[in-house]
């Protein structure tokens, strides 16, 4: 049976996968600035996360209709995404911020570019380049002083577990993502947004029971930094470009990257979060914030220019193309052997080689290189 492979990542794919993962960071980033004078104006925080989860799943249906095949293409890989990448990134963050600090939550939540990173390496056995594991530390390092967690710490037990399962769906949402375009059974990355988010509306409406809430409030108006505006401008927002927009373009950009790179390129979700609340909320942005956001900043451009030399697909320096990498059974919920950059890829296997010769020809051994206000993807 013919199995289809990733495409090598070239060196436009992957200015095109950094692009579009800025995109959805910023995107991500002002989930939060959108939402507060929401809840302010009196809808519950699980209430405003239906809306933009519900009101984002509205707005692709057109395109999960045109992608209704893949529904029986890859069942449980849009059911995954859809409970591990939407709801179960909401539903751990807001049950563990209402047992410890909003920062120290969302830090927890951040770990999820690490444990991606040891995925790949101890799970998937794949060694992982230097520039991915330090730029990880470094950007984890920096969010430390963006939320400034030293003013909330507290150690209870339940709500950094509650922190970490929101790390892990974390890790699920770069997964799946790149699962998505692997086996002999790959599934649009629009699809996967729009059937993920349908999933995602599903189980948070039978968690948040949006039927108790006044919506009547999306009629009136709200303020933001002291300025009355129509509820209705910030909904839109948070609906349309935070989820949306953020979605379609973050598991877009997977494909062209990583996901350990795509992992931590997100951490500056939390940068962006913090400078809008501070440019359109007016919230205080300290010195260590300061320094925290260039911190991550530098983890981040650590992370993705970590590519080898002569390691950048077909045609770049030493010309040896990129590794596609194997590919697990269908309908595999994870990446399997997945050859992208930040991880270092062996050739094909002798038993796989001619298969493997008429779809492209095998990489030789080398190394590829390889989210209050503040808000993150689970806000």
């Amino acid at each position: 049976m013919h199995r289809s492979t990733a495409s090598p990542v070239t060196p436009s794919g992957r200015t095109l996968g950094l692009g579009l993962a800025l995109v959805s960071a910023v995107a991500f980033g002002g989930s939060g600035t959108a939402a507060k004078p929401l809840i302010e104006a009196g809808l519950s925080p699980l209430h405003v996360v239906w809306l933009r989860v519900t009101g984002a799943a509205v707005a692709l249906l057109p395109i999960a209709y045109r992608h209704r095949a893949a529904v029986l293409r890859r069942p449980g890989l849009l059911l995954g995404f859809g409970l591990l990448a939407v709801a179960g990134v909401q539903a751990f963050y807001f049950a563990a911020i209402s047992r410890i600090p909003v920062g120290v939550a969302l830090l927890i939540e951040y770990l999820g570019p690490p444990l991606l990173i040891g995925y790949v390496k101890f799970v998937q056995r794949k060694p992982i380049t230097r520039g991915a594991a330090v730029g990880a530390a470094v950007a984890v390092t920096g969010l430390a002083c963006v939320v400034e967690v030293w003013n909330g710490l507290s150690f209870d037990p339940l709500g950094v577990l509650l922190g970490l399962g929101a790390a892990c769906c974390q890790v699920g949402y770069f997964l799946l993502a790149d699962a998505g375009r692997r086996g002999d059974r790959p599934v649009d990355p629009l699809a996967v947004s729009a059937y993920g988010l349908l999933v995602g509306a599903v189980v948070l409406t039978a968690l948040t029971r949006p039927w108790e809430a006044d919506w009547s409030l999306l009629g009136g108006s709200v303020v933001m930094n002291g300025h009355s505006l129509p509820a209705l401008i910030p909904a839109a927002w948070m609906v349309l470009i935070a989820t949306v927009l953020a979605y379609l373009t973050g598991v877009i950009a997977v494909g062209h990257l990583s996901p350990p790179i795509a992992g931590v390129v997100a951490n500056l979700e939390a940068v962006v979060a913090t400078v809008l609340a501070w440019v359109l909320l007016g919230e205080h942005l300290g010195l260590p914030q300061v320094a925290g956001g260039l911190l991550v900043l530098a983890g981040a451009f650590a992370a993705q220019t970590s590519t080898s030399p002569g390691a950048t697909g077909a045609g770049g320096a030493g010309g040896a193309p990129e590794a596609a990498g194997g590919t697990g059974p269908a309908g595999a919920t994870g990446p399997a052997g997945a050859g992208v950059s930040g991880v270092r890829v062996s050739g094909a296997t002798a038993s796989r080689a001619a298969a493997a010769a008429r779809e492209r020809v095998a990489a030789v051994d080398g190394g590829v290189s390889g989210r209050s206000s503040r808000t993150s993807r689970g806000d």
